[in-house]
């Protein structure tokens, strides 16, 4: 689809061109970016911004050349304020800023507050500028790149494309920097493993993503029915073809059957905080009214709790689903470990019902 069809966007601007240089937030390439997004707007599209670049935005207010995490989290503070003011000079329109952690993300009261908090910015007439909250994230609880914090972005809001800018001109078969004979690829119709392959290559040097992670990015997208782009956004150029409708870069063409918003937020957003192991004879319990129950577990492995997301996997190493657990793995590694004494209360109760719930469960691709 022609992004001239395309009615609401998410924009992901990287850290080299926020920062250029890691020496504070400059408009020399977002007055390009800014320009873009104002003809979006005059063509009648709702505009989400995801704009990388805090801790390389703060990092001039700080001497030190190796910085630890918790210096790192300053930087983000008071970079965060120097971009913000930055885009609200160009954008010369109001804004309203989100942070994010990958908890925000992973729980879905939240997940769809976000939701309604950006649809009522963009219903009144604010364009929303997302980052990660990099002042109090961990490594537990970061997304850890913008380009796969966009792609989920965009799922939530029930974008029609992902438009990613970045310092090439798309995605090569190889990496153009070091292969002289590196050909663009214009258009791509499945993300394979070959595709992924050709991704790899080195990380900015004030970004923390790479072309790894906007193919992953596109594939979070496309597997939801959204158009993925990479494009150069240091290319003015560039911009101005896609907003003709032009592709000036690569275009990652969204899957014919997408995933429901359900299952697409459990495959692509949440991470699983422990894992069971079943026996091979009841890894189709998924497809039929059949319940998984505590005779089914062989192994309980992580530590969870009622409602997070867990891993079910079959006792070969496939895994088979992943799914919100309706106990913690507290009980069931205690109702586990007595399968073969008496049956207790607890037994007995785990026997009556599913150990996960199907309201969100997604089936995995490698079953």
């Amino acid at each position: 689809m022609s992004l001239t069809n395309s009615n609401r966007l998410v924009i992901k601007v990287g850290s080299a061109l926020t920062a250029p240089g890691n020496n504070g937030c400059s408009s020399k390439y977002l007055k390009n970016i800014a320009d873009f997004i104002q003809t979006c707007r005059r063509q009648g599209k709702e505009v989400i911004l995801v704009s990388s670049g805090s801790v390389a935005a703060g990092r001039q207010w700080f001497a030190n050349e190796k910085p630890s995490k918790a210096l790192k989290k300053a930087m983000a503070a008071a970079g965060q304020t120097n971009m913000m003011t930055v885009w609200s000079k160009l954008l010369d329109m109001p804004l309203g800023q989100i942070l994010l952690t990958h908890a925000d993300l992973c729980n879905r009261e939240r997940y769809v507050s976000i939701k309604e908090t950006i649809e009522s910015l963009l219903n009144n007439g604010l364009i929303p500028i997302i980052n990660e909250n990099d002042t109090v994230t961990s490594d537990e609880l970061k997304v850890g790149d913008n380009d796969n914090l966009a792609a989920m972005t965009a799922a939530a809001v029930d974008a029609d494309a992902l438009i990613m800018c970045t310092d090439v001109n798309g995605f090569f078969d190889k990496n153009p920097n070091v292969h002289s004979d590196a050909k663009l690829l214009k258009h791509v119709y499945e993300i394979t493993p070959s595709i992924y392959a050709m991704a790899s290559g080195p990380v900015s040097s004030t970004g923390t993503g790479g072309m790894l992670t906007k193919v992953e990015a596109a594939e979070k997208a496309t597997a939801y029915g959204i158009d993925a782009y990479i494009v150069n956004g240091f290319d003015s150029s560039s911009l101005e073809q896609l907003a003709n409708g032009i592709n000036p870069g690569t275009h990652f063409l969204p899957n014919e059957e997408p995933l429901t918003p359900s299952i697409h937020w459990m495959t692509h957003t949440v991470r699983e905080c422990g894992e069971v192991i079943i026996d091979d004879d009841n890894s189709n319990f998924y497809g039929s009214d059949q319940r998984l129950t505590s005779e089914n577990i062989l192994e309980v492995k992580g530590q969870f709790s009622i409602g997070d997301s867990i891993l079910v996997s079959s006792n070969d190493g496939k895994n088979i689903v992943k799914a919100t657990a309706n106990y913690s793995s507290c009980l069931l590694n205690h109702i586990s470990q007595k399968q073969d004494e008496d049956d207790t209360d607890e037994h007995k109760s785990l026997q009556e019902y599913s150990i996960v719930s199907k309201e969100h469960l997604a089936v995995l691709e490698n079953t």
